[in-house]
Formats: C-alpha cells, structure tokens, sequence
C-alpha cells in the first residue's frame, strides 16, 4: 500500500495550491480528481463567467461606439463560437493545472476518494495510506424546492446551454443570479429575472443593491422582487413557469441559481468521525483541522467565504502547519469581492449597516455620476461609488463601488484597508485625471 504524508481530495484552487505547496517543501503528496483539474472556478465558474461578461459588453460597446463617430453594419453574435472559444481556453487550464501538479512531483489520481478509515482513502479501488488528509471539494449548486424544479438549469449548465435562450428567466437574487441575468441580456436574451425578497445581493451595502437592480433594470434586465416560481412545466411554446401571484411566464430555459452547498457527501467523513454541520460543511478550526485532526479541509468544503483567493490562502495555512514554520495565518477582515453584473461591482470592507452595529458615529461619502466614457456614447449608466468611515478615528471602514471596472478599482483601496488608512489618508493622496478611480480619493463633503 502506497503511504503518502499528504493525500489531497479534490483538483480545484485549493486543493491544487496545498498539493503543490507541499510537494515542493518536501512532502510525499497525491491528489485525487474525478473532473476536470481546477474546479469549480475554473470550468464552471469565475473564468468562464468573467469570459462570458466580457462577451456580453461587446454589444452594447458597438452601439455606444457611434458616439464617438464609429459607424458600419452592426456586428452578430454568434454562441456556438463563443462557447467552443471558451472550451479550448478551459482545456489549456485544466493542462496548466495538470503540469503544475506533475512539476512539483504530485501523484495524480482520477476518480472519486472516499475515506475507508481515518488514514486510509481508496480511489478507484486502489487503497492508499495517508499520515494527512485534505478535503478541498468544493461546493455544488443547491437546487430549490417545487412542483417541476427538475427543468430548471443549474450555473453548470448555462455555459453550454444549446439552443441559446431567446427568453430566460433567472430565479435568485445573489451574485451568480444577478451575473447570469447581465451576461444573457447583454448577449440578447429576453431575461426576467424573480427574487423573493424585498432586494438583490443580500449581504452587500443597501445602497450597492438599490443602485445596480436598478441599472440592470436600465439595460433590459426584467427585475421582479418578493416574486417566486410556484410550478414549472413544458408547454406547447417553452417551459411555463406559473409564479406565487397566479401569473404565467413563458420562457424557453430557466436558470435555478438558489444558493451553493458544501460537496462533502459521499467521503466516509462522517465515519471517519468528522463533524459537519447543519448544511453540510465541514466543522474546522482556526488551523483548518476538523473534529479528527489530520483531516483537514479548505475552501467552499468549510462554507466560510467561497471566493477563489480565500482557498488559496487557506491552503497556504495547513501547508505552512503542516510542513513549514506554522506562523502562516489567514484573515478574513477586508477581504475584496466583484461581482459582474453589468455594471460590474467592487466592494472591500464594512457595509453601512455592519460598520454602524459595530462603531459609533459613522461618515458617509457618496458620489452617483455619469463617467465621461457615457458623455459621448448615449448611455444612460451611472457609476456609484461610496465610503464609509468611522468618525472617531477617521479610518475608512468600507469602499464600495457600482460601475466600468469596479473590481480592477476596489483591488487597488483594498491594499489601504488592510493597512489602516484614515480619511485623512485617501484626502492626501493625489488622484489621477481624468478617472472614475480618482473619485474615491476626492469626496470631501459627507452626505448627511
């Protein structure tokens, strides 16, 4: 029986980077996989949606474009060209990853690992001994609950979907419902897209939410909040989904983008004696380790922040435990996030309602402005952009943006947050001209 000081469960962002990371300090280190190399983000999550999003502001970029005295016969669009595009660039990563993990002297195993004991996981029948353990899964899309759920789409599907939708509706109101609803308008699609609460993007500053539902609704997007599906069925035209108000939508795909659970049934971890929780994700503590203590795990698996970036440092952390100084720490204060929605959005640090449970007296800076692109381009788009600050000791708490390029601009400010700048800080610093960046370091009145 092989004996390896670390077997990793799962090929995507994290599990790839502690693999790697490890068998370059020294380490005997094999990997299983039963999919494409990279996970979630990169096969069917951020690259292909950012690739996706891109493709989306074409259109509207031909048309703003006559503005600035461009003119000709407006470009088509073709789907089955966009998609085989992208397959061949997610074929190039998943190689990518492939080498990586060859280069570093990770042994590569394709199939499903369970645990058979606690330092014991079989993978394709094959029995291997291992004196650590890491569950980096992921997550996977949860589906919701009525009469006729099953013909809705998960994310996993839309990248592929054949026909392409003249008419979609888009159930959800989180990150990946609101990116989904921009990209398919953007690319033509007739897209309604149904909350149920009072607002998109739970979790994100009030403002930012009001502010991008309503320039989505600008670009076409059909926003509907406190709505839901009641029953969905196949009819003579597309599938009729009949809502909670008795009203019927007819559409010819539905998108079902209801939230994300942890991937961790079916890996004998509850036999081994790992605790999970209520949803589903492994219980660990401040050093990844779970109820058993060489079984570790990272990443969505734990449902802490399913960002790419937290993964890796993740992994970074049981690597640097397991075979380095084990000083390495994560922090998950100031932690950036964008979501690309058409206006995309950029945001680092408190939101308003956060930072007013958790400080006293608060300012708040706000600037709502069309950009000079839009002078001249005919569109209606406005960017928002917003700080909030802690009136006690002037340190800038949340940065938040709505608008072209929001997450390249808030990875900038995100250094500053980390670091501690006050106002004072961002008043001082020199913008640069002529941007939309530069707003964030000239809001000098507070709004009231």
């Amino acid at each position: 029986m092989q004996e390896f000081d670390l077997f990793v469960i799962g090929g995507g962002s994290g599990g790839v980077r502690a693999a790697r990371m490890a068998a370059q300090r020294g380490a005997r280190v094999a990997l299983a996989e039963m999919g494409a190399l990279g996970g979630t983000c990169v096969n069917v999550g951020c690259i292909p949606k950012k690739l996706y999003s891109y493709a989306a502001h074409y259109g509207e970029s031909f048309e703003e474009s006559h503005g600035f005295g461009w003119s000709g016969e407006a470009p088509s669009f073709d789907w089955q060209t966009l998609k085989r595009n992208r397959a061949i660039e997610i074929m190039r990563l998943n190689g990518v990853y492939e080498k990586l993990l060859a280069g570093a002297g990770v042994q590569l195993l394709r199939g499903r690992a369970h645990l058979a004991d606690a330092h014991t996981v079989e993978v394709a029948g094959e029995r291997l001994r291992a004196r650590h353990v890491l569950v980096a899964t992921g997550g996977a899309p949860h589906p919701p609950e009525f009469p006729g759920h099953q013909l809705a789409l998960s994310s996993n599907e839309m990248f592929d979907l054949e026909p392409f939708p003249q008419r979609l509706l888009v159930i959800g109101g989180g990150y990946i419902a609101c990116e989904f609803a921009s990209i398919f308008n953007g690319l033509g699609s007739r897209v309604t897209q149904l909350y149920r609460g009072a607002q998109v993007l739970r979790g994100f500053d009030d403002d930012i939410r009001a502010f991008v539902a309503a320039e989505m609704a600008k670009k076409g997007v059909d926003l509907r909040l406190n709505a839901q599906v009641a029953t969905l069925q196949r009819g003579a035209g597309g599938l009729q989904a009949r809502l909670a108000d008795g009203s019927v939508l007819e559409v010819d795909a539905v998108l079902a983008a209801t939230g994300r659970w942890p991937n961790a049934a079916g890996l004998g971890l509850e036999e081994a004696g790992v605790h999970l929780n209520e949803h589903g994700a492994i219980v660990v503590d401040g050093e990844f380790r779970t109820s058993v203590p060489h079984i570790l795990a990272v990443g969505d698996v734990i449902d802490r922040l399913q960002l790419t970036p937290v993964a890796l440092a993740e992994a970074m952390v049981v690597v640097d435990r397991l075979f380095g100084s084990g000083r390495r720490t994560i922090d998950y204060e100031n932690i950036p996030t964008a979501v690309f929605t058409h206006p995309n959005i950029g945001t680092v640090g408190l939101t308003e309602a956060q930072a007013r449970q958790r400080f006293g007296r608060l300012r708040i800076y706000r600037a709502d402005f069309k950009p000079l692109k839009h002078t001249l381009s005919g569109s209606v788009e406005r960017t928002l952009m917003k700080l909030v600050v802690d009136d006690a000791s002037d340190r800038v708490l949340g940065v938040h943006m709505v608008g072209a390029d929001a997450g390249e601009i808030v990875q900038g400010f995100a250094v500053a947050l980390k670091a501690g700048a006050t106002k004072a800080v961002f008043d001082a610093t020199i913008g640069i001209h002529p941007t939309a960046a530069e707003e964030f370091v000239t809001m000098r009145e507070p709004v009231g």
